[in-house]
């Protein structure tokens, strides 16, 4: 199975998006609402439907780059994200050839979980090479047993620590408190500074 762009939009055209919650995830909410500096400059990669680049919009939030690689969920946050938003942050793209940056913050929410896992090297040294120096990359990972069967694919504390230490100071790595029931007790919240 192949994960690439046309994988991914046959998947939004045919609704099979069981991952869609239909709105922010409320840890992440959490933590944008702990957000202070408005202009920081925010990068959403996988965005999916993007209800954090809506809630993020909403909240005042106008540096924000949205990035998928398919173009359903990008067309449909054209008619949610307000008038003032431009469309020209909203990226069609290949994670891994995305070049823009350097951001202050990136936000992951599903994204990482939906890589074949011999991609999270990978990831790790994107998201590096993405943020600026003292730039968080922050969001939800899950917690269960990495199988070779997804999307979503497992992972566990320990790998993450493993495969994100080299580039980042692990300042967050915990249980969120504040999932939604069918998640809850499978997903950490974290918070890593690029070193």
């Amino acid at each position: 199975m192949r994960l690439n762009k046309t994988y991914w939009q046959h998947r939004y055209e045919a609704r099979n998006t069981g991952w869609d919650m239909g709105m922010v995830s409320p840890p992440l909410g959490a933590y944008i609402d702990q957000l202070t500096e408005k202009n920081i400059n925010i990068l959403l990669p996988g965005a999916g439907m993007g209800y954090e680049a809506v809630y993020l919009a909403e909240a005042g939030f106008e540096a924000l780059t949205v990035l998928d690689i398919a173009p359903y969920p990008l067309e449909s946050l054209k008619e949610r994200l307000p008038a003032s938003f431009s469309a020209e942050n909203l990226v069609e793209a290949d994670f891994f050839d995305f070049e823009a940056g350097p951001f202050d913050l990136v936000l992951e929410h599903t994204f990482f979980c939906a890589l074949p896992p011999q991609l999270r090297p990978q990831y790790a040294l994107k998201m590096n090479e993405l943020l600026r120096p003292g730039g968080k990359l922050s969001g939800l990972l899950f917690d269960f047993p990495l199988t070779s069967e997804g999307p979503p694919f497992g992972g566990s504390k320990e790998e993450y620590e493993q495969l994100f230490a080299p580039y980042f100071h692990i300042r967050v790595l915990e249980r969120a408190t504040n999932s939604i029931p069918p998640r809850q007790g499978s997903e950490l919240f974290f918070i890593f500074e690029k070193k």
